[in-house]
């Protein structure tokens, strides 16, 4: 077995990567870029190595520095994570000249499997089903375009190299292509060094479904069930969960089968995912095989307690895997949702900035139910512009599905975080929705689900009473600690009118609020002033803590509290609504302030998120029409095209390529 590791990653996969290690008493060797100098994987590792400028393509995509930092720690093996190098069978077989074990499948299996096209021959080769396509090499975009019209629309344009949404586009018609063909040839080429794309039709109403492989070097390959992770946005997984709640017992067992096959077919010996494309019906195709660990692996580990970290390592080492396909078996159900840097209000435009707030919910094993939240950060780090905005990974457990999103929508109600916009609101919005919980997923679950995009989870009257119920709570708890301090009025017995008038949003709730042994009574009114409900609240919240937590009704849920000017900010089960406490005068007086007006922005293109200007499209006095491409923004290696709302003339140019602009930055004035 290995002494010592070098993780060839950053984030999340390389504490996970050094967790284990630990666990298996193997010190650990960190590389960083001058953007990860602070970063969680540098403080969590044994020792760490610089290795260049903040760009990918300058520190992490380079060979040579990783292979320097090996010998300069005398690191015996190198674990890749996912993405930058995992993928790359030149990566392999630079380390296996230098004499350091790559903890991955061998070069072969890589080049086999790895490389989208060449995967895709090798397993038609194999006579494994795969969606119609064209392989070849695709010269330009008009080439692109020719190629979509005899395979019949929509198609799927998909980088070579590519993995988590990178490098991919759906197109519909020929411009879609052509668009589609440019934006994924750069992304690709930014992201993993390979413009090299291909063109295949896609399936409607399709589900996304993968199985876990795990192979040795002694010719032994086991599957270990599936995930599903059809909920996906810009074909960037959101949810994931272990086991499918399409699949039974037989068609399990036959996409498990057909994995193995593949896999013992290019000698694969490491762990590995062959992703497959699912109709509806339970048919499926093979989509390709990730040569790597996945991003969700954490819910196949959650279901059958297998580390697959810890295989990969043992297998590296060149031991015979323990484990036979009659031993594995899927236990309960899990659930993980992908905690991003970007605002869901705002089209999930990437976010980047300082963690001011990072209080994830507690992770252990409570009542049968797990949490378990795979992060890279910390409060007070920052997200960077220059890599990928994952935040986290919350993973949840439970006997059935059920429970496990049941505890997912709880553990998300109680992940504080702030300095930056997240899809927290969103992830638990989703929880929540009945499509969702019914199991009636496909990949366009999201874009059916949220046609104009997210507004939030809907304010219904249960919720508004909850949320006004906590409100009036939280309201109390602070008027009796100010009360309270610096021994003001001793010997005194204050007074108070229990009658309040919670706004949230603009709507006003009045209520009652009574303490009682141990909680509070909180009794809503209607508008003539009639009780129209009452609750029993207990808690043990604090002024100044984050997330309010506590048991509504006997029911233990939570609610994020962010202070506003005489108010509130209250976030849960995907609302989130300013929430203000008024006495009753208080709410008459309220009700005569007059509303602010805000600015119109409407002659300006303004930048919706921080990133890169690629390029400008328009020059000053140019006639543009509603539709037409203005400008192309990167953050975090994804091109956003913003185009014109309507038809406008160019007054004033003022981004050029090359240009990094914050969020809201003018780009373009319109006369």
């Amino acid at each position: 077995m290995f002494s010592k590791i070098l993780i060839a990653n950053r984030g999340e996969i390389a504490c996970r990567v050094i967790k284990t290690a630990r666990r298996m008493g193997i010190s650990t060797v960190a590389v960083y870029s001058d953007a990860d100098r602070d970063a969680l994987h540098v403080a969590m590792a044994d020792e760490a190595v610089p290795i260049g400028p903040s760009p990918a393509a300058q520190s992490y995509l380079v060979i040579e520095r990783i292979i320097e930092a090996c010998r300069q720690t005398g690191a015996q093996a190198v674990h890749p994570g996912y993405g930058f190098l995992s993928e790359r069978a030149a990566f392999a077989q630079a380390l296996e000249a230098a004499g350091i074990v790559f903890i991955g499948p061998n070069p072969h299996a890589i080049e086999a499997m790895g490389d989208k096209i060449e995967s895709k021959k090798a397993a038609a080769a194999a006579k494994v089903s795969t969606v119609p396509g064209y392989l070849g090499v695709i010269e330009d975009a008009t080439h692109a375009a020719r190629i979509a019209d005899e395979i019949g629309y929509p198609v799927m344009i998909k980088a070579s190299a590519g993995g988590g949404g990178k490098g991919m586009r759906i197109a519909h018609s020929r411009e879609e292509v052509k668009d589609g063909f440019e934006r994924a040839t750069s992304e690709a080429k930014s992201s993993f060094g390979d413009d090299r794309v291909f063109v295949e039709k896609f399936i409607t109403d399709p589900r996304h479904i993968e199985i876990q492989v795990l192979g040795d070097k002694h010719g032994n390959v086991v599957y270990l069930g599936e995930r599903e992770c059809s909920i996906q946005r810009r074909n960037q997984k959101v949810i994931e969960e272990a086991p499918s709640p399409l699949l039974d017992a037989a068609t399990r067992k036959k996409m498990g089968e057909q994995a193995v096959a593949l896999a013992k077919a290019v000698n694969y010996d490491s762990a590995g995912t062959v992703e497959f494309v699912a109709g509806q019906d339970r048919s499926f195709y093979f989509l390709e095989m990730n040569t790597r660990l996945q991003v969700e692996h954490p819910v196949t580990e959650l279901v059958t307690g297998i580390d697959l970290v810890e295989q990969m390592i043992r297998v590296a080492a060149g031991e015979t895997l323990a484990i036979r396909q009659e031993d594995v078996r899927l236990d309960g159900w899990a659930v993980e949702s992908r905690i991003y840097a970007e605002d869901p209000y705002r089209n999930f435009l990437p976010s980047i900035g300082r963690l001011t707030r990072y209080r994830p919910p507690a992770e252990g094993t409570t009542d049968g139910v797990t949490v378990r939240n795979d992060t890279g950060v910390y409060e007070g780090g920052e997200i960077s512009l220059f890599y990928d905005p994952m935040i986290a990974k919350l993973v949840t457990h439970g006997p059935t599905r059920e429970q496990a999103i049941a505890a997912q929508a709880d553990a998300l109600d109680a992940f504080a975080l702030d300095g930056i916009q997240h899809n927290i609101p969103f992830l638990a919005a989703l929880m929540r929705h009945e499509r969702w919980k019914a199991g009636r997923l496909s990949t366009g679950f999201i874009a059916e689900e949220y046609r104009g995009g997210f507004e939030g989870a809907p304010l219904t009257p249960g919720l508004a009473r909850r949320i006004a119920a906590v409100a009036a709570v939280i309201d109390n708890i602070g008027n009796a600690r100010k009360r309270g301090i610096s021994g003001q009025l001793p010997g005194r017995t204050v007074t108070f009118q229990h009658r309040r008038v919670v706004t949230l949003g603009g709507r006003n709730l009045p209520c009652e609020v009574d303490r009682s042994a141990g909680g509070f009574i909180v009794t809503c009114l209607d508008e003539a002033g009639r009780p129209a409900g009452t609750h029993e609240i207990h808690t043990a919240w604090k002024p100044g803590q984050p997330v309010w937590q506590g048991r509504f009704d006997n029911e233990a849920i939570a609610v994020q509290v962010r202070p506003k000017l005489n108010g509130f900010l209250l976030s849960h089960a995907g609302v989130t609504v300013e929430a203000i406490v008024y006495t009753e005068r208080e709410a008459e007086l309220a009700a005569l302030m007059p509303e602010k007006v805000t600015a119109s922005s409407g002659k300006q293109l303004l930048c919706p998120m921080p990133g890169l200007v690629v390029s400008v499209a328009v020059g000053e006095g140019q006639e543009v029409k509603a539709g037409e491409p203005l400008a192309v923004v990167e953050a975090m290696k994804m091109e956003n095209v913003l185009r014109a709302e309507r038809d406008g003339v160019v007054k004033k140019v003022l981004a050029r390529p090359g240009d990094s602009l914050a969020v809201d930055a003018v780009i373009l004035e319109f006369a």
